[in-house]
């Protein structure tokens, strides 16, 4: 009777999963299709992930923490994070819960949130709890046609279907975009960037400013890859994913403007920097700047120079070879056979 009353309460706690997870492990957030949390006792952190929507891999509330390897559903939630005993105290507190009013969590009006100050890094992280992961998506094919395949890494690059765009004059309008995480060296998420998209992802959108960022930006980056003691740091996404399409193995770090650039923080195991530079005035003071604040902490700092504009411009003119050898004449020599993809 008690396995049967078990399924029948599991089946009706996921369709509110979203709503359980808000509830019982508010220390975390929507990221996705997934809550992301500490551990099933609703400590801090990102290694756990509850499964909002029924998937092919199974159904919602199922989940797993990837630092422990347990998992569960959403039973297993409520015991740990109140600290139950008796599987009738579960139960009974189930069926309280189900009992509660609980409407659509979209938007934040409804799940009773404030509304976010326009801008704020609290927007971005709402914005981005609303996206999907780029592959298939038309993000996949923008940068593809941009001469970028290697995608590993970018879980920070995510995808909005209708990101809403407000020009200067005129109505709201809603297009495709590629959203991008800015995060501080501890991963937590401060803002957010857009770039709205045609709808085939052929290019940008048709739009007067096709790319804003919001949130708290200075000193943080859109972080591709772990950084060690080694790392690239430069103005756009574009430029540093076609870095990365022949530095398959570096950690990238878009600040995405030059004064952001002059500014990021540098990881605590960094001992060398690759300052990529995109060929304006700006750029160059970007460079000058980093380069004098990474020597004083002891990291060697190394620029990079594109043939034209930018390391994208290099990729879709000149050819992947072309991108490599320039690459490589620049690179410290034992970062060649540590990073560069010779074989490719």
């Amino acid at each position: 009777m008690a396995r049967q009353d078990a399924s029948e309460l599991e089946h009706r706690l996921g369709r509110q999963a979203e709503a359980v997870c808000r509830h019982y492990l508010s220390n975390g957030d929507r990221q996705g299709n997934y809550w992301q949390v500490g551990d099933a006792r609703n400590a801090a952190g990102r290694s756990m992930f509850v499964r909002l929507r029924d998937t092919p891999k199974g159904p919602a509330g199922k989940w797993t923490d990837a630092a422990t390897g347990e998992h569960g559903d959403l039973l297993d939630i409520i015991r740990e994070s109140l600290g139950l005993i008796d599987f009738a105290d579960v139960a009974q507190e189930a069926r309280t819960f189900l009992s509660l009013p609980h409407p659509e969590p979209e938007p934040a009006s409804r799940r009773g949130l404030a509304p976010a100050p326009s801008g704020s890094p609290e927007a971005a992280r709402r914005l981005i709890a609303m996206t999907l992961p780029i592959t298939g998506t038309i993000v996949q094919t923008y940068l593809r046609r941009r001469g970028i395949a290697l995608l590993h890494g970018t879980g920070n690059l995510r995808f909005h279907p209708r990101c809403y765009y407000k020009p200067d004059d005129g109505p709201t309008e809603t297009w495709p975009a590629m959203i991008a995480a800015v995060t501080d060296l501890a991963g937590k998420i401060t803002g957010a960037h857009r770039t709205w998209l045609a709808p085939d992802g052929s290019d940008k959108a048709p739009i007067d400013i096709p790319r804003k960022a919001m949130g708290d930006l200075l000193g943080n980056a859109v972080r591709i890859g772990v950084p060690g003691s080694v790392m690239a740091a430069g103005e756009g996404i574009e430029t540093m994913l076609s870095l990365r399409q022949v530095l398959p193995d570096m950690a990238m770090a878009p600040a995405l403007s030059a004064a952001h650039l002059a500014a990021i923080l540098f990881p605590a195991t960094l001992r060398r920097l690759y300052i990529v530079r995109d060929d304006d005035p700006a750029g160059d003071g970007a460079r000058d700047m980093l380069i004098e604040r990474a020597n004083a902490e002891g990291i060697e700092a190394i620029p990079l120079s594109p043939a034209f504009g930018d390391f994208n411009e290099d990729l879709r003119r000149l050819g992947i070879d072309a991108l490599r050898a320039g690459v490589r004449v620049q690179l410290a020599p034992d970062d060649v056979a540590r990073f560069m993809n010779l074989a490719a």
